[in-house]
């Protein structure tokens, strides 16, 4: 009797689902046809399904069909129109600069000199700030090779303009020119006009035969100088937030639904954070953020750490505040990087920190639950890092090291054993055969026809990303398939130059990994973003060239036909 009954009930359930009609799965909100890389092992599938903002179906074209239902599912065949990927993101950028400076002060070119910055720039930035009522003066943009360090800057600058502070840094932001006011409110030159502070820690102040500085100032001097402006008018939180819908549009027209600004308080107040904060608790976020609380050489440590510590107060949905910045050295190229072998000339590069403060400061600031994001460009200045993050630092806060032009074998596998990760400007990894011709000159034995490893990070499974460094482009595309293209050819395509140090160039799927699922293990949201994976949020671009196919000379054509976030579209062309 009993097996009759329980028969009967199932058989019951069975017509109550024809009856009904009833699915065993959902009704999609959105499905998309093509060819789709997903980041995940390099799997390529023909569709997938997306339900509240997230895939709930991914793999062939019938699995996908069976989440359409008339009238409620958009359906986007993208078949044989390009490629369709996830969301991209910059694990290293200074979009927040970027556009403060496009605000708020005076941009030049690069290709400008320095008769052109002295006639026409400083003068056309002195009256912009009279007319305003503004109290300091801030820039950048020159090129240091155009710029040679034994110019009285300082007095040049007071012709143009004596009485409001300057700060002109140069296209890296790694060195600055300032005038008179700006150097004796910093203390470089006395009141009386005499020599004050010559001499900094991981800085560089460049001094006249008098011996009273120049106004030419480096490194980590350059950043304690530009400390004494009047920042916090330089950048207001109305001025921040206007600012994040600028950087917003351009991330979504680029391709990118992830972001880690790898300078959040450079103008030493957390205006940035807050201007982010109100932009994603109104709705108005279609990205993630990360951001980066800055200590320089000359600032208290404990302190610092307890301002970026204080940041997580603006934590939300779409952003993370959980890493600190620190300078290692300067720039390879402009003599300041931390290297072994020495420049010619028996020079030495600009280490701003010892291995036992940055064992120290790894062990502080993990334990609060901060990451370290340090700036390290020489091989010498890398193997302190690792040294300090081994020792002090915890595997699973992802310790990762910032740009790297070189790095000395051994450090490889070191890196790997210790979960240590890399992101790098990819993008920089090309160079024009005059370029070449005079890093020959400039650079140590070893390194003057390589820079900026890439392979070689994958060949260790060390976990590498792709940063832009934007605004210190150095001549290079900011976009991902910009970057791309240089990564697997090794040059940028305009400069029709020898490719640059070929055995280190990646596969289209390296570049795609670096681009994609690797900035989100970077920031820590492996689980939700960075590839097409069941359950994770449907972040996704439609590509308008199949870039795993095309001629390798034409991936830098590529655009984001559309760039979704959370399921939604954010952006069409």
């Amino acid at each position: 009797m009993m097996k009759k009954m329980l028969t009967l009930v199932a058989v019951m359930g069975v017509m109550m689902g024809m009856l009904t009609g009833c699915k065993s799965q959902p009704t999609a909100d959105l499905v998309v046809y093509g060819k789709i890389f997903t980041s995940e092992n390099n799997q390529v599938v023909e569709a997938f399904a997306v339900k509240d903002g997230k895939y709930i179906y991914v793999g062939d074209k019938a699995g996908a069909e069976a989440y359409v239902e008339e009238g409620k599912t958009e359906v986007v065949d993208y078949t044989g129109k390009g490629l369709v990927m996830p969301g991209c993101g910059n694990g290293h950028a200074h979009y927040s600069l970027g556009y403060a400076i496009q605000s708020v002060g005076t941009v030049m070119d690069r290709a400008d000199g320095v008769d052109k910055f002295f006639k026409e720039i400083v003068p056309a930035a002195v009256k912009k700030a009279k007319d305003t009522g503004a109290k300091a003066i801030f820039g950048s943009g020159w090129d240091m090779l155009r710029f040679p360090k034994d110019i009285s800057y300082r007095k040049q600058l007071d012709a143009i303009c004596s009485d409001i502070p300057i700060y002109i840094a140069d296209e890296e932001g790694h060195k600055g020119l300032a005038n008179t006011i700006l150097l004796k409110k910093a203390g470089l030159i006395k009141e009386d006009g005499t020599p004050g502070k010559t001499e900094m820690r991981g800085g560089g102040i460049i001094l006249d035969t008098d011996g009273t500085p120049t106004g030419y100032v480096m490194e980590q001097a350059g950043t304690y100088v530009r400390s004494f402006l009047d920042n916090e008018n330089l950048f207001s939180v109305d001025i921040a937030k206007g600012n994040m819908a600028k950087i917003q549009d351009l991330l979504l027209s680029e391709g990118y639904t992830m972001y880690l600004d790898g300078y959040s308080s450079y103008f030493f107040n957390d205006n940035f954070y807050k201007a982010a904060q109100q932009m994603d608790q109104a709705g108005d976020m279609h990205f993630v953020l990360g951001t980066a609380w800055e200590l320089d050489s000359w600032m208290d440590v404990d302190k610092t750490l307890e301002k970026a510590s204080a940041t997580k107060q603006y934590e939300t949905a779409h952003i993370k505040t959980n890493w600190i910045k620190l300078f290692m050295d300067g720039t390879v190229e402009s003599g300041t990087g931390f290297v072994d072998p020495l420049y010619p000339g028996g020079k030495q590069g600009i280490p701003n920190w010892s291995e036992e403060e940055l064992t120290d400061i790894t062990r502080k600031a993990n334990a609060k639950g901060i990451t370290m994001h340090v700036h390290v460009m020489g091989n010498k200045g890398v193997t302190r890092i690792v040294n300090a993050y081994i020792k002090g630092g915890k595997k699973e806060m992802r310790n990762t090291l910032v740009h790297v032009y070189g790095v000395s074998e051994p450090d490889y596998q070191r890196m790997a054993d210790n979960n240590i990760y890399v992101t790098s400007g990819m993008l920089w990894h090309h160079a024009t055969d005059d370029l070449q011709a005079e890093l020959a000159d400039l650079l140590p034995e070893g390194m003057k026809d390589k820079g900026y490893p890439m392979k070689s990070f994958f060949d260790h499974g060390i976990n590498f990303s792709s940063h832009s460094d934007f605004p210190a482009l150095c001549g290079s595309p900011d976009d991902p398939f910009g970057i791309m293209e240089i990564v697997v050819t090794g040059v940028y395509y305009p400069e029709k130059a020898k490719p640059w140090w070929p055995e280190e160039l990646l596969t289209r799927e390296q570049a795609l990994t670096a681009l994609t699922i690797n900035v989100a293990r970077q920031m820590f949201l492996e689980n939700e973003r960075g590839s097409v994976k069941e359950g994770k949020y449907a972040d996704f671009l439609l590509v308008t060239k199949d870039v795993l196919a095309c001629p390798a000379n034409e991936i830098h054509e590529a655009k984001p036909a559309a760039t979704y976030f959370e399921g939604k579209k954010v952006f069409s062309m």
